[in-house]
């Protein structure tokens, strides 16, 4: 005779924290003091349905005891300004065991690892200072790896990093300057004293606490990202960029130069930048809810090596609502206000106030005069219509390869 069924606890119950935390964030959203168009909220409620996405895939990842790399920023699941030129991974560590991360080098531009303590919050960015790119591991001929992560040891030799009190999270990131050309590589994470054996399986108890985890951090996520660019942007000068800085809480050799827009549909912003010499130099427009514009279907970010330079070493951008008719227009995608966002990486030395952007507000109609190389840069529909192409089919490829 088979078992009478256990208690159970009322699905309303299990489920609730997480659907409490929804409606709580969907006012928050709905209250966005920047919202000006319907389009601004619509995308506000895109925002929200991709970080319960992101959420409930964090959360179910959760298990510290046998972690594994999980996307934790990607197209359908944006925050934190994103970069359209970057593959992001995830695994969640403690502070007290060790961990052997193997993987294959890829042809990207960079691969970079940093360990984080604490969570992004509303009031706080959690420290990164752990943070290194992989000319500090010994890779082989091959291009595979093998890293180490764990407590302190006196003897730990190459290819050991120390892990710091209070540690959360490891995250890697990938970088692409040619999405048509470079590839990523492969890459797992073993906790030394798990591996070989299996997780407890969850039952509605650990079930019911996963839901309240994930409600907590979808909060926490929408709270972090409608401050930072309080934090960072909106204090500064309209229609301007920061010197290049170190980016905060970032990388440790990244360096970034911000600044927020506000143009009219018939204004252009045109930024003027020398190529770096850095492996890795970036810019992108974002938007208000902090995430990055649709990268695959406009070119709503470009990097030195998909930008168009010019004779004299400058690449010069052109931001605007309406099409000037040059191959580094950077789209708008109809939004009023946004975000402005460079980043050099793979640095070997500081960025300086000479090597960052200058930004200048004109008529759309005026900018052929304010362009020195405007013969140069002009491009039409159909060559256009191929630029779209290479971005749609480089970003298919990069995310399947």
């Amino acid at each position: 005779m088979a078992d009478a069924n256990p208690a159970v606890v009322p699905p309303s119950e299990i489920t609730k924290p997480f659907t409490d935390a929804i409606a709580e964030a969907e006012k928050l959203v709905a209250s966005a003091e920047f919202i000006r168009t319907e389009q601004d909220l619509a995308e506000g409620y895109e925002y929200l349905a991709s970080s319960i996405r992101a959420i409930v895939q964090l959360a179910w990842a959760y298990d510290k005891g046998h972690p594994f790399f999980v996307s934790s920023t990607g197209p359908y699941t944006k925050m934190g300004l994103d970069n359209p030129d970057t593959l992001y991974y995830s695994a969640n560590i403690v502070d007290d065991a060790e961990y052997v991360v193997t993987g294959t080098r890829g042809t990207t531009t960079d691969l970079a690892f940093q360990i984080i303590a604490g969570q992004y919050t509303a009031d706080e960015v959690p420290p990164g200072d752990q943070a290194f790119d992989d000319r500090q591991l010994q890779i082989e001929d091959d291009g595979s790896f093998v890293v180490r992560f764990g407590p302190p040891k006196d003897d730990a030799g190459p290819n050991y990093f120390a892990i710091a009190p209070g540690a959360t999270t490891l995250s890697v990131r990938e970088v692409y300057s040619d999405w048509n050309a470079e590839r990523k590589g492969s890459i797992r994470i073993e906790r030394v004293d798990t591996v070989g054996t299996a997780p407890v399986e969850a039952d509605v108890a650990a079930l019911t606490k996963r839901y309240k985890v994930a409600g907590k951090m979808l909060l926490s996520r929408i709270n972090t990202w409608f401050n930072f660019p309080k934090w960072f942007y909106l204090d500064l000068p309209v229609n301007t960029f920061t010197e290049p800085r170190l980016t905060p809480g970032g990388l440790a050799t990244q360096f970034s130069s911000v600044g927020h827009y506000d143009l009219t549909d018939d204004e252009a912003m045109i930024i003027t930048v020398p190529k770096s010499a850095a492996p890795y130099q970036g810019f992108q427009l974002g938007s208000m809810w902090y995430i990055s514009l649709d990268y695959v279907n406009h070119q709503t970010s470009l990097n030195s090596s998909q930008a168009q330079v010019d004779p004299d070493g400058n690449i010069r951008m052109v931001v605007s609502r309406k099409n000037p008719g040059v191959a580094n227009w950077i789209e708008t995608t109809g939004r009023q206000q946004g975000i402005l966002q460079f980043r050099w990486q793979r640095t070997d030395a500081p960025i300086t106030a000479s090597e960052g952007p200058t930004a200048q507000v004109v008529e759309l109609s005026d900018v052929p005069q304010h362009l020195p190389y405007f013969a140069n840069n002009q491009i039409d529909d159909a060559g256009w219509r191929d630029r779209i192409a290479a971005r749609q089919r480089g970003f298919s490829e990069r995310m399947l390869g």
